[in-house]
């Protein structure tokens, strides 16, 4: 059982520098009271915060941190589980999460999400939302039992029959299954290795005893038969290098014809210009009578005589012009033809080249060819290669037997995770309790004065019967009746967790139940089962209706506002 003793914070949301503590574990039922904004709910986010990383309403991490002072956020919790003594330290500006047992550090080189899983798995054995199942009851951003999905349900009662361990072992052998498919895979390499080595070894015995005149007339074949075609080649070869040599005659100095044709562009394009320039010149003249430099007229005569000159001297360029233009067509034709001998004679470099490895090839193939050759006029050892041959067929077989054990271990892997999934084990612990919840949920609805015959599945899909109607479900009630629903399924599960003592708790907090849905006479109902909750609860109800609910409690906690701050006042 996890007996939760106290809860300390500062710096945290409303809370100033001061240290707020609360012991947990010295009264039987307490009431927290004060006004909306007073700060009565903050311990839930503390509590949250300190076992989880996240509060338990719905506040990012930095809007924990006093908006005031701006850092040093502190949160202590401790809990005993049994002899050992487990303290939770975390801050924020700066960021720290310590863990202590029995006043010992845990290890701090693990990393923070590993220490936090080891919190959750190994110490409290609840994650959050298991938590709030078993601990807390809130009217504004809890979400009950009811209106959770089907996974987040089964993670709940898992947490309380303390049956996730069947979950922790199916990842684990998850892990070894892969580990054995791997072996299995690396078995199947090995076996087909071995095989293949078998069949090698068995092949150059066959070999070796095939010592005759038909095999090796078949390679002598092979050799004249690739010598033959390196004749062939090497006539083809001898006729590429002719054509390649009487191509080289025909090609000329291309770069001496790219100047020319330089050249030849460069004068086109001077005599260009000067056609331009006269041209302008000329219209100049045939629509100007006024000279722009000097401002005088300019006579018809001067006119006409220089418009004659230039046009003479137009029709002297453009001539050249053209014979320029002709010239270097003539030059462009010479390059063209040569560029297209240059790619012939590529061609035939290329093809040369071809010649040259195929012959290396089936070269080469004739020296491996005399090579075996050589090896079958050989006296053959069978003697010794039937000694290797032995050798490999007894590893061929150890092989197998170590492979035939990974098939075996991954056989039992599979007949395991059947057991492990949700389908095995754990299916048939929820079944046992099945009935045990529904009676427990009726239990507590009854007491309510709620008579409905609520059932769950295994599946955790609500089932609700009346004597007037069979169709109900969770969504079909009030706010209240909901609320009492709420109250049954929190009341079963922390009965459950006592009787298995996993998740079991002394702490329970109820957070504005109070406030909202019930009517006076459920009030009076829940006062009723929460009083005979035992000694061994220690119960928190945080309420506005503290003039209502004062008289029912040993001790009253108030919180109230204090120049922007949050004080908390011990009434006991």
């Amino acid at each position: 059982m996890i007996v939760f003793e106290t809860i300390a914070w500062k710096n945290f949301l409303s809370t100033g520098d001061q240290w707020t503590d609360i012991q947990l574990d010295d009264a039987g039922a307490t009431l927290i009271v004060g006004s909306n904004g007073a700060g009565k709910s903050t311990m839930l986010d503390a509590l949250c915060f300190a076992l989880f990383n996240k509060p338990f309403r719905k506040i990012s991490k930095s809007q924990l941190v006093n908006s005031i002072n701006e850092k040093g956020t502190k949160v202590q919790v401790t809990f005993s589980i049994g002899r050992d003594e487990y303290r939770v330290f975390r801050a924020i500006k700066p960021n720290i999460f310590e863990l202590y047992k029995n006043n010992k550090l845990v290890d701090q080189d693990a990393a923070t999400k590993d220490t936090q899983k080891y919190l959750e798995q190994s110490i409290l054995k609840l994650n959050f939302k298991s938590f709030t199942q078993v601990v807390i009851l809130g009217s504004s951003t809890f979400v009950p039992f009811m209106q959770l999905t089907a996974p987040n349900r089964r993670e709940v009662i898992e947490d309380l029959l303390d049956i996730k361990i069947f979950s922790h072992m199916n990842t684990i052998l998850k892990d070894r299954y892969k580990v054995a498919y791997q072996q299995s895979k690396d078995c199947s390499n090995l076996l087909s290795i071995a095989e293949e080595r078998l069949k090698s070894q068995e092949k150059l015995i066959k070999s070796l005893r095939e010592v005759n005149s038909v095999r090796r007339q078949e390679k002598e074949d092979k050799v004249v038969q690739n010598k033959a075609l390196i004749e062939s080649i090497e006539q083809d070869q001898s006729q590429r290098k002719d054509e390649l040599s009487a191509l080289d005659m025909q090609l000329i100095d291309t770069d001496e014809h790219q100047n020319i044709l330089s050249d030849l562009k460069s004068k086109s394009s001077d005599l260009k210009s000067e056609m331009r320039r006269i041209g302008k010149d000329i219209k100049f003249l045939e629509s100007h009578d006024t000279c722009p430099t000097c401002t005088q007229t300019i006579s018809s005569s001067f006119k006409d005589n220089k418009i004659k000159t230039l046009t003479e001297n137009g029709v002297i360029s453009a001539k050249a012009f053209k014979k320029e233009q002709e010239a270097i067509k003539d030059v462009v034709s010479i390059l063209d033809e040569a560029t297209k001998l240059s790619m012939k004679a590529h061609e035939l470099r290329g093809e040369i080249s071809t010649f040259d490895r195929d012959i290396v090839r089936l070269e080469s193939e004739n020296l491996q060819i005399e090579k075996e050759l050589n090896k079958l006029t050989a006296a053959p050892k069978i003697e010794k290669e039937e000694h290797v041959l032995k050798t490999l067929v007894d590893d061929f077989e150890d092989t197998k037997i170590d492979c035939g054990k990974v098939a075996q271990k991954i056989d039992e892997y599979h007949t395991v995770r059947s057991l492990l999934q949700d389908s095995g084990i754990k299916s048939r612990i929820i079944k046992k309790y099945v009935p045990i919840f529904n009676q427990l949920i009726n239990k507590y609805l009854h007491s309510m004065d709620f008579f409905v015959n609520f059932t769950l599945d295994e599946e955790f899909n609500e089932e609700i019967k009346s004597r007037f109607r069979d169709d109900f479900c969770y969504a079909s009630f009030s706010e209240g009746e909901k609320q009492k629903i709420d109250l049954a399924l929190l009341f079963t599960w922390r009965e459950v967790a006592r009787m298995k003592n996993s998740a079991a708790t002394n702490l329970l907090i109820l957070d504005e139940v109070f406030d909202s849905s019930l009517d006076a006479a459920a009030t009076n109902d829940l006062i009723s089962i929460l009083l005979k909750l035992g000694a061994d609860t220690n119960l928190f109800v945080i309420s506005h209706k503290g003039e209502i609910l004062m008289d029912k409690f040993k001790r009253t906690l108030s919180f109230e506002k204090i120049n922007d701050f949050s004080k908390m006042v011990d009434d006991a």
